[in-house]
């Protein structure tokens, strides 16, 4: 195709530039350090923090102090009133919705034009040189693409905008990439999740669809709408010529069965990103192997905090030069929209130092460690992976909770939903425990001998119960997640109740 070759010429700056991060990564995030710090020199919070009087990320460590959202909230919303120069220069107009996992309460993350250019499109493209390298005699520009985006709330002060990061980027597209939107830019901001699915099934129906990009869970719901919509058996009898789904904001291990059948991996690539509202992370450069490469000249600054670090008044950071392999980290973040020293909530594995690739393995908040068994979101998803393999069930949705006996013993609990049911499912619990025993050693040591944890308890959830909840919640589609794991009931007993077991 002359449109991969156009791209092929014009990429090629580009992709020294990410060669050299991979080879030289402490050079390109002190670089980016410099710059935000430069840049931010005089706003209101560079003010506050000396960022005058910095020269080097230890005087950045010393007088800044890692954050929580709810630290940046009375100034985000000043700055959502229309105020200048508080955060980050200028005055932001655009502020993505975090629809977050389990608050009910949403985060207002500042996107800055700075924000839109140098991190969210950067890596869009990013994304496309590099899986044209991959796959050069690509056809996935043959053909339009659909992005399941969310949608724009109305606007708190006059020239001020918000909507979920992808409502956000879809709004802001350049002229060119919007000849791609396959759907098209109106119909993918639908407000209403249902009437949106039932709109896009049917113009995407007749459209040559080479791509698809979305959060898993969402993504297979979709794509059974679009075969009924058009009565066909398989995604290729509505689009020959698809070729790539890019997936990310959920693992895809729980829905890994139902996604193949729908898009078998011998005929589709899969590419898993790592984006957030907070910013664009990283992308799998390879194709078919574990990891995605941390992107470290993007308007982000990474700090990396040991799981035996938080809480702790003054924990002790490491740089990207300093991580070490397998080990979990919390994810601390300065950007070019006015975040400093954020501690977004994710946590990270590395699988690879140079160049730096990670997992995502959390959130620092979803795990259960009621008994010391430290249990998080990758152990589990990881669990139901391989019991569901061992017995032949496919399961859609899940989340767990402890469940505490009077003699202080306890269990894990999980609600699950499947598309096909364990024939057995005494087996499938004795194949759960098994599973993560074999992943998680806190957790063996607690089970053994039945002393503090017994084997788990298996809720089989009727089909539809955890959309039905989501859709009660008014949490449909889009950025949207389950909530896997708690150190509570709390999501646990809500889905028991909800489905009257």
């Amino acid at each position: 195709m002359l449109l991969n070759k156009l791209i092929k010429f014009f990429s090629r700056k580009r992709l020294r530039e990410i060669e050299f991060f991979k080879k030289n990564p402490r050079v390109a995030q002190e670089k980016i350090f410099l710059y935000l710090v430069g840049r931010a020199k005089n706003t209101e919070w560079g003010q506050k923090y000396g960022y005058t009087d910095i020269k080097a990320i230890n005087d950045f460590r010393e007088k800044v102090p890692i954050f929580s959202y709810a630290d940046f909230e009375p100034h985000i919303k000043r700055m959502m009133a229309g105020e200048r120069n508080i955060l980050w220069p200028g005055r932001i107009k655009w502020f993505a919705k975090s629809a977050g996992t389990t608050s009910s309460r949403s985060k207002f993350i500042p996107v800055s034009k700075e924000t839109l250019k140098n991190i969210h499109f950067k890596g869009g493209r990013d994304i496309l040189y590099l899986y044209l390298k991959n796959v050069p005699n690509s056809k996935v520009l043959s053909g339009q693409h659909v992005a399941v985006a969310g949608n724009l709330d109305s606007a708190p002060a006059k020239g001020i905008f918000v909507g979920d990061i992808s409502s956000v980027m879809l709004k802001n597209l350049p002229w060119y990439a919007k000849f791609f939107v396959g759907p098209g830019i109106k119909n993918s901001l639908l407000k209403n999740w249902e009437e949106k699915a039932e709109k896009i099934a049917k113009i995407v129906s007749k459209k040559n669809i080479t791509m698809i990009a979305g959060v898993p869970s969402w993504i297979a719901f979709l794509l059974k709408k679009f075969l009924e919509t058009g009565k066909k058996k398989n995604i290729f009898e509505i689009w020959p010529n698809f070729e790539l789904f890019v997936h990310g904001g959920v693992s895809l291990k729980p829905y890994q069965k139902i996604l193949h059948d729908l898009l078998p991996p011998e005929r589709v690539n899969y590419l898993e990103v790592y984006n957030a509202s907070e910013g664009f992370f990283a992308f799998q450069d390879e194709l078919n192997r574990e990891g995605m490469l941390l992107m470290l000249d993007y308007g982000i600054f990474y700090e990396f905090l040991s799981m035996s670090e938080l809480g702790k008044e003054k924990p002790k950071t490491l740089l990207i030069d300093e991580v070490k392999l397998g080990e979990n980290y919390a994810i601390i973040i300065s950007t070019n929209g006015g975040l400093w020293r954020y501690l977004i909530g994710d946590t990270v594995r590395f699988t690879s130092v140079f160049p730096h690739k990670v997992i995502v393995s959390g959130r620092t908040k979803f795990f259960i460690n009621v008994f010391g068994e430290e249990v998080i979101v990758e152990n589990a998803e990881e669990t139901l992976r391989r019991a569901c393999q061992s017995t032949g069930a496919i399961a859609t949705e899940f989340t767990v909770g402890p469940k505490i006996f009077e003699n202080n013993q306890g269990a894990h609990e999980w609600a699950i939903e499947f598309e096909r049911g364990p024939d057995d499912l005494e087996f499938f619990r004795q194949e759960l425990d098994k599973s993560l025993r074999e992943l998680n050693s806190d957790y063996d040591a607690k089970r053994q001998g039945d002393m503090l944890l017994r084997l788990p308890i298996v809720n089989i959830m009727p089909k539809g119960t955890f959309y039905e909840w989501m859709k009660k919640r008014d949490k449909l589609g889009g950025q949207h997640k389950v909530p896997r794991l708690s150190n509570s009931r709390e999501y646990l007993e809500q889905i028991l109740l909800f489905a009257k077991i």
